[in-house]
């Protein structure tokens, strides 16, 4: 079963199969995944869900971004992936994710505004001199 999860530029597609409770993230067994904040954020939907997170494997490729990004991306797919999982099993997980953090089934939609011409970033504008 494949899961998508979005977040400013990171796109992350998890991969479920039955198995032992294995996490990689890109090929890297998720305990030695980058950050350790990256890292923690990613284990949430599996600590909430710990029963049925036991039963599956689950490999995540994510690409674009920052580390951030990647690990909000990388945790809604993951989320996402175990609702869709234990459906008839347990069928109330989707609501535990929803009251803990809605984000965890739904995508982040914002994106960084683009730069505009007249000054150094989106909003900021060249400074004036009228001597």
């Amino acid at each position: 079963m494949i899961e998508t999860g979005r977040r400013k530029a990171a796109v992350a597609r998890a991969v479920l199969t039955e198995g032992t409770g294995k996490v990689y993230l890109n090929g890297v067994p998720l305990e030695t995944y980058g950050p350790e904040l990256a890292r923690l954020k990613i284990l949430e939907p599996l600590l909430l869900a710990e029963e049925v997170a036991k039963k599956v494997d689950i490999r995540v490729r994510v690409r674009g971004g920052g580390v951030m990004g990647q690990a909000d991306a990388a945790r809604t797919a993951i989320a996402r992936g175990l609702i869709e999982w234990a459906k008839e099993e347990k069928p109330d997980l989707r609501e535990i994710f929803r009251q803990y953090d809605w984000t965890l089934i739904k995508s982040d939609t914002r994106f960084k505004l683009p730069k505009k011409p007249e000054g150094y970033g989106a909003r900021a504008k060249y400074q004036k001199s009228y001597r």
